[in-house]
């Protein structure tokens, strides 16, 4: 592997598919929505794709990993979030696979990035910037509030670079999923494949993962919710929490198997 060399603000992990990730300490770190997101997305061996607003370029790296397509290129707008993008793609070997690129996601289309795509995929800031705590760190706030684009210039984006019949796949949060749905409504991406996601059988969903077809014909598949733990007995202890054989076989296969 190339040489590493962590500032005092960074930290190293050994995440899924043996990827080794720089993170910031204070910004935000890899989860199961990027994992779930991953999982989600089908593989297109021989596409070409994009991923908008790449974070520290988990989600690129773990469908390199996975050989999902022929080629990303994962744009990230805060500058020194593109660079360990850029750092974690050397890293882990996968410079053929992965291109990081540091533009801002409303600048993008299928002329400055000199052709369509098959495949665009997202996990974009999902608060409103009028909602929620301010985050100490300006990283974490930026990547978590709609700062530096909504979801409507997020689906925008996607409709600009996708070929027509091309694909977008998103994770959201569920209580905005209706701005979501309206933000492909007016880009022209027809949902085609939807799936919440819980904590166990109690909860709420607390996030909800989505597929769409550029141009695509109406049509939406809502797969069974996905619940990630169950409840077991633990003795004298009480109830104790598993991870569900499905959710298992998703993080076991990174793939929804759908």
């Amino acid at each position: 592997m190339a040489e590493l060399i962590l500032s005092a603000d960074e930290r190293l992990d050994y995440v899924n598919e043996k990827i080794t990730l720089i993170q910031k300490k204070d910004g935000l770190t890899f989860g199961t929505d990027a994992f779930l997101l991953a999982a989600f997305i089908k593989p297109q061996k021989y596409a070409n794709a994009v991923e908008l607003g790449a974070g520290t370029g988990i989600i690129s790296l773990l469908c390199a990993a996975r050989e999902k397509f022929a080629h990303i290129d994962a744009f990230e707008i805060q500058k020194d979030f593109y660079e360990i993008t850029y750092r974690n793609i050397r890293y882990n070997k996968l410079e053929d696979r992965v291109t990081a690129v540091n533009d801002d996601i409303r600048n993008i289309n299928a002329k400055t990035l000199g052709r369509e795509v098959d495949v665009v995929f997202s996990n974009p800031p999902y608060m409103r910037t009028t909602s929620g705590k301010r985050n100490d760190s300006d990283r974490k706030y930026i990547a978590r509030h709609e700062v530096c684009g909504g979801i409507e210039d997020f689906c925008g984006a996607a409709y600009k670079t996708l070929k027509h019949g091309g694909k977008f796949y998103c994770v959201w949060r569920p209580d905005r999923l209706t701005s979501l749905l309206n933000a492909m409504n007016k880009n022209h991406l027809e949902p085609k494949c939807m799936v919440f996601v819980h904590s166990d059988e109690d909860a709420e969903p607390s996030m909800v993962l989505v597929s769409a077809i550029k141009g695509g014909a109406e049509g939406l598949k809502i797969l069974p919710p996905l619940f990630l733990n169950e409840k077991i007995s633990d003795g004298e202890k009480g109830s104790a929490r598993k991870m569900t054989a499905r959710a298992q076989k998703i993080y076991d296969t990174m793939s929804f198997g759908e």
